[in-house]
């Protein structure tokens, strides 16, 4: 079978929700992989962050096969050992008290907005139930979750949206107390915005928006569906700013390629869901877990995320050193590179595919999110290609 013969497939079985790059991904192992064609590729996006340990770690494979052949699933009327050492483990790394298990950023964002809601209106009456997120910001794709995402390109087609959202510009903490009153539930937002440029929140508008929260009896939610799990040098981003989020969401990179999501919960909030009112399906699925575990073993180490923060560093040197790259943003393993005015991120990135590596796009950006266990001879192999393609590109 040759890749042609997956994209006439695609073509005519698929909704074309998604601009793919014209390669068929047939097998991979760390932060390589292969085409059904034989070429190779240095993966340098990780499934959008998602393949935290990369394609197939030997463990996580293992331990997940053995999963499969014990019990692959069961309705969450009933309890499983995956799921109860997941939440155990979870909630003894962060600190947090309860976790609530989806299937995705989407799905756990959803639940963390119902949950604030819930709050809200048992602690301030029915009025209490608005959420200020972040200009720029992105929570999924949901109808909810998309009207939580602080962009005007996701406020299209599909009306009528969620109410109940306000937007303030990042960064300025003038807009955030001008919004804040009485119906204000919850203030939600993402430590690093990823999807619209790995922009980087200020430290001390963070550390603002913390003691406005704690003033005024508001719920502080951080998405860390990005940037937790290690991706950012620490297990949580949060750690970095010194706060504590009644609400943290995670995804992607907690299951290492398997659907799963959580929502840690604090004290103040781990008692406002009852029974009926929240539930997934899937959400906790003994498989899903039992990767999420192995991942936790791994990356919830002083050594591993040391390592990530000196490849994180390393990276940025190199990055910031590239032709035609005026300036880079991120943290950690978590990278955006701006391009001169002149060049499309998209089209870098369709060259980069072409010669053999696998990138990302964020708005007017070029994206990088490597595997947080990615070698260093990877990210030589990765950078040389990449250096070589932003010196072919021409103005």
């Amino acid at each position: 079978m040759k890749n042609s013969d997956i994209f006439e497939k695609d073509r005519e079985y698929i909704v074309h929700t998604y601009n793919r790059f014209p390669i068929a991904l047939k097998s991979g192992h760390g932060a390589h992989a292969e085409d059904f064609e034989g070429k190779t590729y240095i993966d340098f996006s990780s499934g959008i962050g998602t393949n935290s340990l990369g394609f197939c770690n030997d463990a996580w494979t293992q331990a997940v096969v053995s999963q499969v052949k014990q019990l692959q699933h069961t309705s969450n009327l009933f309890y499983t050992l995956p799921n109860s050492l997941l939440a155990e483990r979870l909630c003894k790394i962060t600190g947090y008290s309860k976790v609530f298990f989806g299937n995705s950023g989407a799905e756990v964002n959803e639940g963390a907005i119902k949950l604030a809601r819930k709050y809200g209106r048992e602690a301030r009456g029915e009025q209490c139930n608005r959420i200020i997120t972040l200009e720029k910001s992105f929570h999924g794709r949901t109808i909810t979750t998309l009207s939580a995402t602080g962009q005007d390109i996701f406020h299209q087609s599909f009306f009528p949206f969620t109410e109940g959202f306000c937007y303030v510009p990042a960064n300025n903490s003038r807009a955030l107390y001008e919004n804040v009153d009485d119906t204000v539930c919850a203030v939600m937002i993402e430590l690093v915005q990823g999807e619209s440029g790995v922009n980087v929140l200020e430290k001390e508008y963070v550390k603002q928006i913390e003691k406005v929260c704690r003033e005024k009896n508001i719920l502080l939610i951080v998405d860390e569906v990005q940037t937790g799990i290690g991706r950012t040098g620490t297990f949580l981003c949060s750690e970095q700013y010194g706060i504590y989020p009644n609400v943290i969401t995670l995804a992607k990179g907690l299951g290492a390629g398997l659907p799963i999501g959580a929502v840690l919960m604090d004290k103040l909030t781990e008692n406002v869901f009852q029974a009926g009112d929240h539930g997934s399906t899937f959400g906790g699925n003994p498989i899903a877990c039992v990767g999420a575990v192995e991942v936790l073993k791994q990356v919830v180490n002083k050594d591993f995320l040391a390592d990530v923060k000196f490849k994180s560093d390393f990276m940025h040197k190199k990055l910031s050193a590239m032709p035609n790259v005026t300036d880079v943003s991120g943290m950690g393993l978590m990278f955006g590179l701006s391009l001169k005015k002149k060049l499309r991120a998209g089209e870098v990135a369709k060259k980069c595919v072409e010669k053999g590596l696998l990138v990302l796009t964020a708005k007017e950006k070029l994206r990088i999110m490597p595997p947080l266990n990615i070698t260093k001879e990877e990210i030589d192999a990765g950078l040389n290609i990449l250096k070589a393609c932003l010196s072919d590109i021409l103005l």
